[in-house]
C-alpha cells in the first residue's frame, strides 16, 4: 500500500511551521489522539533522538516511541516508530512559496507488528487518512490564528 500524503498551504513564514510542526510538545494541539509529547533531551534535535508521544487509542492512553531519522530545518524531518504493534514512519516537508506563505506535506506510512498486521490495513489506514486532513487544517488554524 501506498503511504497517506497531505498537504496545505499555511500564511506563515517556513521556519515557523517547521518549528511548529515538528514541535512534540504541541502535538496535542494539531493532532487528533495526542495526549502528550517531548523529545527524549533537551536542546536541538539530532538523527537518532527519540521522541516520545502519549496516543489515545482504543479508550486507553499508549506511549508511542519514534526515532529521529533526519532532519534539516526548516525543510525536511521524519520520524519512525521503534514499538508497539502499530509503527508509524513520518516524513514532514516545508517549501517556502513566498516570504510569509509555505506549504507543509506530511506523509504517514504504516507497519504492522503482531496483532498489528490486521490493524493496520483494516483500520488505522482508513483511519489515518480521514484524520490527516482535519489535523493539517488545525495546524493551518493555530498557526495562522497564532500570528493575527
Amino acid at each position: 500500500m501506498s503511504p497517506i500524503t497531505t498537504t496545505t498551504e499555511i500564511d506563515r513564514p517556513a521556519t515557523e511551521v517547521f518549528d511548529y510542526a515538528t514541535d512534540p510538545t504541541r502535538f496535542n494541539e494539531w493532532q487528533k489522539g495526542v495526549v502528550d509529547g517531548h523529545m527524549d533531551h533537551a536542546g536541538s534535535p539530532q538523527v537518532g533522538a527519540r521522541c516520545l508521544t502519549t496516543r489515545r487509542i482504543g479508550g486507553a492512553n499508549r506511549p508511542v516511541t519514534s526515532r529521529l531519522t533526519h532532519i534539516d530545518p526548516p525543510t525536511t524531518w521524519g520520524v519512525q516508530g521503534i514499538d508497539g504493534p502499530i509503527r508509524a514512519t513520518v516524513d514532514l516537508t516545508v517549501e517556502p512559496l513566498t516570504d510569509t506563505r509555505s506549504r507543509l506535506t506530511i506523509t504517514v506510512d504504516f507497519e504492522g507488528h503482531g496483532i498489528g498486521r490486521i490493524l493496520v490495513p483494516l483500520l488505522v489506514r482508513r483511519e489515518a487518512q480521514k484524520e490527516m486532513p482535519a489535523n493539517l487544517a488545525m495546524l493551518k488554524q493555530r498557526l495562522e490564528t497564532t500570528a493575527e
